[in-house]
């Protein structure tokens, strides 16, 4: 007989994983799939990173760590927060983890009591109400349409602050829509939170140097008055194409960040002491190497827009300030059928373009808002290509039915 825990029953395994398997399936019965789902960009982890990890191995580095990270990369940190964003934490306020999804995950459990909430602006990453939830939290999601630039008001924070709501989630630049919260916009959250000094602040900064137009703010510089209520959460995942190093790390009030710690020292313990020494040496460079990065994925931001302009209205963009995906409105997809398929949803809309056209992306729905589509560009140029023809040419055979 077998029996998991009834948690369980509110969380579900993550849409983004899900289709990668479907996609890996397809693969395995010999079709070419070109998967737009994955969050990770394409790029190799820069050779100065990889040589210290290799280094790391060499020298012995090979053993348990504090659990908090080591000096050395906490004194990285430090220095980061400092000179990229104005924040001074000491080193009892600086936390590494096993990625910053765990350091999320930290957060909330060190946190929450059953009926608390979390404020999630929508859409939102699939991951934060479902860990709000395993922690018997309630996830409180504010619908932050397309007219709103996919962004959090003022006037609807206030309207969903209760004296349950523990924490507000934001996320800048966006995942999955690419929108950028402007100094000015955070400015004005900060100044509703001012009157509620129950709430947190989780402010996840993950893409944080992944912007097209505007410049990054994060809420403990634009307000610091807000600082021992803000979780600054980052890592070295994205700009430095690390997903696999899983190294995350988070600055905060001492004694959230005391918590935080507890709760890993009977996890995880220490994060990889490898992947920590080239986490080192990837906050102690200079970040010149993502300048040509970073205009290749505007150059495909700016092709896959584009294409999207030719699906006959099928498909309309928002264009977004950063992080490397696309957020389409697949609306004028609905109810038409293609093949055997039916189109009723944003979830059989991105079924029918995996079996019918090869290409995965991930359903609107998975993010809280449908019916739309995630399309990540973080893949090699000629294959975005081959993957934009299809697109173009799914929705023209869709039209023609």
């Amino acid at each position: 007989m077998t029996h998991t825990a009834r948690r369980l029953a509110e969380v579900k395994l993550s849409p983004t994983a899900a289709i990668s398997a479907r996609a890996a399936e397809l693969r395995l019965a010999g079709r070419d799939i070109i998967n737009l789902g994955e969050g990770e960009l394409d790029f190799d982890t820069p050779p100065h990173v990889a040589d210290a990890g290799c280094a790391a191995i060499r020298a012995g580095a090979t053993r348990y760590t504090p659990v908090a990270g080591t000096a050395a990369l906490k004194a990285a940190v430090r220095t980061k927060f400092r000179t990229e964003n104005a924040l001074d934490y000491t080193p009892q306020q600086l936390i590494v983890g096993t990625g910053a999804k765990q350091l999320i995950f930290n957060a909330f459990c060190a946190t929450l009591d059953p009926g608390d909430e979390v404020v999630v602006p929508v859409p939102a990453w699939v991951s934060y109400p479902d860990i709000v939830r395993l922690f018997g939290g309630a996830p409180i999601l504010i619908e932050c349409p397309r007219s709103q630039d996919f962004k959090l008001t003022p006037e609807a924070l206030e309207a969903h602050i209760t004296p349950r709501t523990r924490w507000l989630v934001l996320n800048s630049p966006c995942n999955p829509t690419g929108a950028v919260y402007s100094a000015a916009e955070l400015r004005a959250l900060a100044d509703v939170l001012l009157n509620h000094p129950h709430v947190m602040v989780l402010s996840d900064d993950i893409y944080e140097h992944l912007i097209f137009d505007g410049r990054f703010a994060t809420m403990a510089q634009v307000a610091p008055e807000l600082t021992e209520r803000v979780l600054t959460i980052n890592g070295v995942s994205k700009v430095y194409s690390m997903t696999g190093w899983r190294i995350g790390y988070a600055g905060g009030p001492e004694w959230l960040i005391a918590a935080m710690e507890t709760i890993q020292s009977q996890s995880t313990s220490n994060p990889s002491s490898i992947a920590q020494e080239a986490a080192r040496a990837a906050l102690e460079a200079p970040l010149t190497f993502f300048s040509p990065r970073l205009g290749r994925l505007r150059q495909r931001r700016d092709h896959l827009i584009d294409a999207l302009g030719k699906t006959g209205g099928m498909l309309r963009a928002f264009i977004p300030e950063g992080a490397f995906y696309v957020y389409a409105d697949c609306s004028a997809l609905i109810g038409r059928t293609l093949g055997d398929q039916a189109m009723h949803d944003d979830v059989s809309v991105a079924a029918t373009l995996l079996d019918e056209a090869g290409v995965a992306v991930v359903p609107g729905s998975a993010f809280g808002a449908s019916p739309y589509l995630r399309i990540a560009y973080s893949v090699d140029d000629a294959r975005l290509h081959e993957a934009c023809d299809r697109i173009i040419d799914f929705c023209r055979r869709a039209g023609l039915v």
